[in-house]
């Protein structure tokens, strides 16, 4: 006997662990998968842009750069607020966590949560959800961090040209953190999208199944197909000097 069905649920059969393997595995190799059926993520594709923009900011005045901080500053004000969002939802769950009992009877005349589900089914599923959304709120705190990284690497660059090889590094990883920060945030935000996945497991493996492949490939048409994505490539496209398609 595997040690650890000991700890699970008597419920919680195979299906059950495919439907809580999807979740996360979906989350988690997102960037990979997306990297196999395109040319990446829309973030990868624009570290191009910035990289140009930073480039550029080597040979702008000081009032241009005050401006491109503001900017910046605007995307540190919105990382805050997933995460001020993302720790009152996560403060709601743990609450409901302690009261589990109570919340497990009162989900028993909702339609479409599943009757056959035991407490401490219930209870890995309420624990596997606030999972998801502490991995968020780490996401949108690395993000934070990242971009205070970014405030000091630009503060850092040279008012000359980018035009030595010292510029030129300076330059391109500046472009390397900005890109990385927006990865942790885009992380965050779509650990939601997931989040809404594991709702869907307490009405059975079935729904959390299916409702993960769609918001799957809603992401991915969203990156891949969506007109900003078309109109990004494009845009990539005409900055590298090559002709769209």
């Amino acid at each position: 006997m595997n040690p650890l069905a000991a700890y699970l649920p008597m419920d919680f059969d195979w299906l059950h662990a495919v439907a809580v393997g999807l979740i996360f595995g979906l989350w988690g190799l997102y960037t990979p998968i997306l990297k196999r059926l395109g040319r990446g993520s829309l973030n990868e594709q624009l570290h191009v842009v910035r990289l140009r923009w930073l480039q550029m900011h080597q040979d702008i005045d000081r009032e241009h750069r005050v401006f491109d901080a503001i900017l910046l500053g605007h995307i540190s004000n919105s990382v805050s607020y997933f995460g001020s969002g993302t720790l009152l939802v996560l403060a709601g769950l743990v609450g409901a966590l302690a009261n589990v009992n109570n919340v497990f009877l009162l989900t028993r005349g909702l339609k479409f949560v599943d009757k056959t589900m035991s407490l401490e089914l219930f209870t890995l599923y309420f624990g596997l959800l606030t999972l998801i959304m502490v991995l968020c709120f780490f996401a949108f705190t690395y993000a934070l961090r990242k971009m205070a990284y970014t405030f000091a690497m630009l503060g850092g660059l040279q008012a000359a040209p980018a035009e030595t090889e010292q510029s030129r590094i300076m330059g391109e990883q500046s472009a390397v953190v900005l890109t990385e920060a927006v990865r942790s945030i885009n992380n965050g935000i779509r650990g939601f999208y997931y989040a809404i996945a594991a709702l869907f497991l307490f009405a059975g493996p079935y729904a959390a199944i299916s409702a993960t492949v769609a918001i799957t490939a809603l992401l991915f048409y969203r990156q891949l197909f969506s007109p900003t994505a078309v109109a990004i490539a494009r845009y990539v496209d005409a900055l590298r000097g090559s002709s769209p398609k």
